[in-house]
């Protein structure tokens, strides 16, 4: 295709677009990461031009002409290699706009979009994506069903999970399990109980390790950890015998990115080889947790020139790749220099669940933003209740939902029991039933009043009484 094909007419004036890089970034809805990378469209015309343009382009144009050469880059080799032609088949003959038109369409339910998910390539998501409202997103999201299982089963439909986040600046045990106390008192932690540990030092990650099992299996509680260490970390972890639940990883969506993170493709392989090894899941194997973020390949200089949105979509055939258990979107984590407000937030955050889906992924999203971005909690409840209303799989409970370690603002426990009630939401079923065995949820599904017995020692235990 020539640079002339890429061109759209508005009135007198004629917009030409270099590339597929090109078109594709100047088609994303405005965010400062793509300003700062020198991508952006620099008008709303320009921008709807470049849309326009785009929703003309057939999806086998996407299958021939690729954004960072297969020579050149390990993810764009893991694109083509695993693409499901057959799968494709459904869609083949569709534009990107017809794509969009086909994704909305009563008819096309959750079951024929997980039979096409495997025929759908990052760069074609993120592009139906850039010519999609908010609501469409929404809507589209809400029909693809991505359920996974280790402990529970997740990503059932009418539920959502929330991971148990009990962070600590010093990795204080007692100050961890007083957060992940008060989090179970009200329904949190199905997803799994995950810590950013404030040290990478390994002793330090299998001490965690160590104590989150014992509290798991103390409490014979449905659910999974997860020390959120460098993957190396965990695989070290595995070979001294400790009890690890689920490998964690951040990834990006380019191979130069992913080098910076100190990951390749083989290095995923072998630690998910590693974790499934220890056979530690009771109703299925799902051992992967992946976070991702966009602006995150261009904070390493690792974009090749493209837009973030469409970065971001390449990192979920990363995670396709290795069936996870949960794929995290840290939506506004990286900060204003990528996305600058609440604005830019809610849409990433719901752009990112949906091409996930799409794409097949279990995601769920971390709903936060840092305390130097134009955002507050107010745009965070709205983001909250749209992807909840989209059906995502799981967002992050912490305690008062300010995390005292990694000083950002996320969601807390609270917000986890808002959407519950507002949508008629449950937990994961396995732990749902857990919460009512325990006492900690009465049969009205209203949180009970009343400390679980079991819980009253450990209570104490933590006062120091």
């Amino acid at each position: 295709m020539t640079i002339n094909q890429f061109k759209h007419v508005v009135g007198a004036r004629t917009y030409l677009f270099a590339d597929l890089k090109d078109l594709m970034a100047k088609a994303t809805p405005a965010r400062s990461g793509d300003y700062l990378a020198g991508v952006a469209a620099l008008t709303a015309e320009e921008r709807v031009a470049a849309q326009m343009t785009l929703a003309e382009l057939p999806l086998t144009f996407f299958l021939n002409h690729l954004v960072i050469p297969y020579e050149d880059d390990e993810v764009t080799r893991l694109i083509v290699d695993v693409h499901d032609a057959a799968a494709f088949a459904t869609i083949a003959h569709l534009t990107v706009g017809d794509f969009r038109n086909w994704l909305l369409n009563d008819a096309v339910d959750g079951a024929l979009l997980s039979a096409v998910a495997p025929g759908i390539t990052p760069e074609m998501a993120a592009a139906v994506c850039k010519i999609m409202r908010i609501q469409d997103l929404i809507l589209v999201a809400k029909k693809c069903r991505v359920v996974t299982c280790f402990r529970n089963t997740l990503g059932l439909e009418n539920r959502i999970a929330t991971r148990l986040q009990p962070n600590h600046p010093t990795d204080d045990a007692s100050a961890i399990a007083a957060s992940i106390l008060d989090g179970l008192l009200y329904g949190s932690g199905d997803a799994v109980i995950g810590i950013n540990p404030a040290s990478d030092n390994l002793a330090q990650v299998i001490k965690l390790v160590t104590m989150l099992e014992a509290i798991i299996d103390r409490y014979a509680i449905p659910t999974q950890s997860c020390v959120l260490t460098h993957v190396t970390n965990t695989l070290k972890a595995i070979e001294r015998g400790a009890p690890v639940d689920l490998v964690f990883q951040s990834i990006a969506g380019t191979e130069a990115a992913n080098h910076s993170f100190g990951i390749n493709l083989n290095l995923l392989a072998e630690a998910r080889a590693a974790a499934l090894s220890l056979g530690r899941g009771t109703l299925g194997q799902h051992v992967m947790y992946f976070e991702t973020g966009q602006g995150s390949a261009l904070s390493a200089n690792a974009h090749h020139g493209l837009d973030q949105q469409t970065c971001e979509a390449r990192a979920y055939a990363v995670a396709r790749r290795f069936q996870p258990l949960l794929v995290n979107s840290v939506v506004g984590f990286i900060g204003p220099e990528y996305l600058y407000d609440g604005k830019q937030i809610i849409r990433a955050g719901l752009e990112d669940h949906f091409c996930g889906k799409l794409l097949g992924l279990p995601m769920g999203c971390d709903i936060c933003y840092t305390n130097h971005a134009e955002a507050d909690q107010n745009d965070m409840d709205i983001l909250l209740t749209l992807l909840a209303t989209a059906g995502c799989n799981f967002i992050m409970g912490v305690p008062g939902s300010d995390d005292i370690m990694l000083n950002y603002q996320s969601t807390s426990f609270h917000d986890a029991l808002y959407v519950r009630r507002v949508l008629g939401l449950q937990a994961a079923p396995e732990f749902e039933a857990w919460l009512r065995q325990m006492g900690m949820v009465a049969g009205n599904g209203k949180l009970s009043e009343a400390l679980p017995a079991p819980f009253q020692a450990a209570l104490l235990g933590l006062s120091g009484a």
